[in-house]
């Protein structure tokens, strides 16, 4: 028999690492070639990695939530009489001097990006696995019969139910899409449901205790630990953590704010809305803030830039890739809008509604995530006055837009109700000029507050 070491691979662009979401498989048991194997959760999107070769399972190095780096050893298998042993993993630099990654070694290691999440399928029963057969006595009926092996949950929720040790795939859904909420895992833990043994590196939260006396008298203080609580800084918390102070580190942050009349373009907003709804399209303000941007963009190229730093070269890009910021419960995210240029404002309307659904049930692939060029970040109803956005980086500007508010305004010399709104734009002022980006911000302005206009741009 030859044993065979498989490592995570290189899933994506800049991505180091991967958190363990679920396993396909248990040690001891023999898996096909293809076959699932492992979720892994990146920055960048959930993927599936199928198993490279046909073998026995003896090692899985990894629980379920624990990080696991790019190139670290993650399954080791037994392989067949027939099957090369782990030393021929080294073919593709070694005998065949190739200098290239055979089938045999990586052809199926990164697997599909998965299109749907564990737990899509409501209602769906199989026989437990040996583990969740050791339920606890005091389980509701109700959870007993119950069983999925692939939960939908956000990775908060999956830490609740690990610290009250409660196992997700014994609990009945009821959030959209069959997805395990925080509330039922509460539920669960006051009522009853299977426990089950999973060690984690988090630290759980400590029983609180009553600080009053029984019989009255001066309250008692409690420690400091026992009012908080621990959590690894990890996922894409993780990637947002490090993204943003790699932004305020490298880039020369200023930040332009000015306001913008949009009652030009509530009420074509308002005449389109029909013709596109006719269409099976949701339109918002969005895509004509998109196609604006790339107005904007194409007069005013600096924006588009980024800073190659291995030489030392300024890329100016002659295409737009619009990234939409978007807030998930697993954390931020920026789905790309790509090609924008080339696109009407009906399929951009399209892609937007794709991107944010796909944000919201946690199934973005990777190349959904990658190759933004610029971004708008948007707080719709929770605007406030104005932000200082942070730079996406590597790229060189950033649009936050904020909320529509009815405030005087003074039009042929005469104070009037305007529909206003602000905009904050942040730039990278190693690339970019002052004057340069508040051109670039009229410029926005103009086509926003005469909309009509974006018609002669586009094609």
């Amino acid at each position: 028999m030859a044993r065979f070491e498989f490592k995570l691979p290189d899933i994506g662009e800049g991505v180091t690492e991967g958190e363990i979401v679920t396993w396909h498989t248990q040690v001891g048991q023999t898996i096909k070639e293809d076959e699932p194997m492992v979720e892994v959760m990146t920055d960048k999107a959930t993927v599936t990695i199928a198993a490279p070769r046909t073998g026995r399972i003896l090692e899985l190095r990894g629980k379920v939530g624990e990080v696991v780096q790019v190139h670290s050893v993650l399954v080791v298998f037994e392989l067949g009489d027939g099957a090369r042993a782990n030393g021929a993993h080294t073919e593709a630099s070694g005998e065949n001097g190739a200098g290239k990654a055979t089938k045999e070694n990586v052809a199926t290691a990164v697997g599909d990006i998965r299109e749907d999440l564990p737990g899509m399928s409501l209602g769906a029963k199989a026989a437990p696995p040996p583990a969740a057969a050791h339920a606890s006595a005091g389980a509701s009926t109700s959870t007993s019969t119950y069983f999925n092996e692939r939960p939908l949950a956000t990775p908060a929720t999956r830490k609740l139910a690990r610290d009250l040790g409660l196992d997700l795939r014994t609990l009945r859904p009821t959030g959209q899409f069959g997805r395990v909420t925080s509330d039922d895992v509460r539920r669960a833990s006051s009522g009853g449901g299977h426990a089950v043994a999973e060690a984690t590196e988090r630290q759980p939260l400590r029983a609180v205790p009553d600080p009053r006396p029984a019989g009255g008298g001066q309250v008692v203080p409690l420690s400091r630990g026992a009012l908080e609580e621990r959590t690894p800084l990890k996922g894409i918390r993780k990637r947002i953590f490090e993204n943003m102070a790699r932004s305020k580190q490298k880039a020369a942050h200023f930040t332009f704010v000015e306001e913008c009349d949009v009652g030009v373009l509530k009420d074509m907003r308002k005449r389109l809305t029909p013709a596109a709804e006719a269409q099976g399209v949701k339109l918002t303000f969005l895509p004509f803030i998109v196609k604006a941007v790339v107005a904007a963009l194409k007069r005013h190229p600096t924006l588009n830039q980024t800073f190659d730093e291995s030489s030392q070269e300024i890329v100016t890009r002659r295409y737009y890739n619009i990234g939409i910021a978007a807030a998930t419960e697993a954390g931020l995210v920026v789905p790309v809008v790509k090609n924008a240029e080339s696109r009407t404002l009906l399929d951009i309307a399209r892609e937007i509604d794709r991107l944010a659904e796909d944000a919201r049930k946690n199934r973005l692939k990777l190349d959904d995530v990658q190759g933004s060029t610029f971004t708008i970040t948007s707080l719709g109803t929770q605007g406030g006055l104005f932000a200082t956005p942070v730079i996406n980086f590597p790229e060189v500007a950033i649009l936050g837009v904020h909320q529509m508010k009815k405030k005087p305004v003074v039009k042929n010399d005469q104070i009037v109700i305007g529909e206003v709104m602000l905009l904050s734009l942040s730039f990278d002022h190693r690339l970019v000029d002052g004057h340069v980006g508040a051109a670039f911000a009229y410029e926005l302005i103009r086509f926003l507050e005469n909309p009509e206009s974006l018609f002669l741009e586009m094609i």
